[in-house]
């Protein structure tokens, strides 16, 4: 099989690439052929990621390994008996996460989604629950107690994950990497009216706040309650997730024309 290099990054000797599949053409009935047909006419390809690892370990989410060649052994990480059932029962992740340590190849889970190698610095990386799939060097994963505001308004839950630490996370991620827009903070804020920031790097301060002074001129605006970021790092936001939920739904385009149409009147 010939395949594609989409990204790669190395981290203390090991290195971890996202591939693609390229053409998948081992269909055998027409059912199955006339939906890679249609994958592969909106631009869908199947992905992974293949780690390579140089006497290291990967941390893995259980269910993400496909297989793997070399001395390699898998050892069970609990984490602790109380985060592991926060991450298990709040964040809406698994229990335990798997080690698998040595010398050899691991390859993950394929899927038609996206995948983002993300590399930190002894820092610290929060992003939305279920995106962590992976991650290389000295890092620990656990769940992050959000404020009151932002667990009861911001759309994201009690609880986001959080990597902590220096080496490489693999996230899955909504969207591509094109898609995604960063933006660097610096005692600064970012508002954002819905919930589609992803992820965050630094020392940034998650709350939900109204998008006017008073509860009347927020309802009156249209724009309700703002997710805000404050302080010093960087937020990135996936304008296009919104669009492709939307699109889930019946009459969708009818509705975004029309709600384009509405606001070119208005203007």
């Amino acid at each position: 099989m010939t395949w594609k290099l989409l990204e790669e990054k190395t981290f203390g000797g090991n290195r971890l690439e996202v591939i693609d599949y390229g053409k998948l053409a081992g269909s055998a009935d027409a059912a199955t052929a006339e939906k890679l047909y249609f994958l592969r006419e909106a631009g869908m390809a199947l992905k992974s990621v293949r780690v390579t690892l140089a006497n290291s370990s990967l941390l893995v989410e259980p269910g993400a390994l496909y297989y793997m060649q070399g001395k390699l052994g898998i050892e069970t990480k609990v984490g602790g008996v109380l985060s592991g059932l926060m991450r298990s029962l709040a964040a809406g992740e698994t229990l335990f996460a798997n080690q698998i340590a040595g010398t050899g190849m691991v390859m993950l889970e394929p899927s038609f989604g996206h995948f983002l190698l993300v590399e930190i610095e002894n820092d610290e990386l929060v992003c939305d629950k279920g995106m962590f799939y992976a991650a290389v060097g000295d890092l620990t994963v656990k769940a992050k107690v959000m404020g009151l505001s932002a667990a009861v308004f911001g759309g994201e839950g009690i609880f986001q994950t959080v990597v902590k630490g220096t080496g490489v996370v693999v996230l899955m991620s909504p969207v591509p990497m094109e898609e995604l827009v960063s933006y660097e903070l610096t005692d600064g804020i970012l508002s954002v009216d819905g919930n589609f920031a992803l992820m965050r790097v630094g020392d940034i301060n998650f709350t939900v706040k109204k998008s006017s002074k008073s509860w009347l001129h927020t309802a009156v605006s249209g724009e309700g309650l703002l997710q805000t970021f404050s302080g010093t790092g960087t937020v990135w936001l996936a304008p296009t997730q919104k669009i492709y939920q939307q699109l889930l739904l019946p009459g969708a385009l009818q509705q975004l024309a029309e709600a384009g149409a509405a606001r070119n009147n208005r203007t």
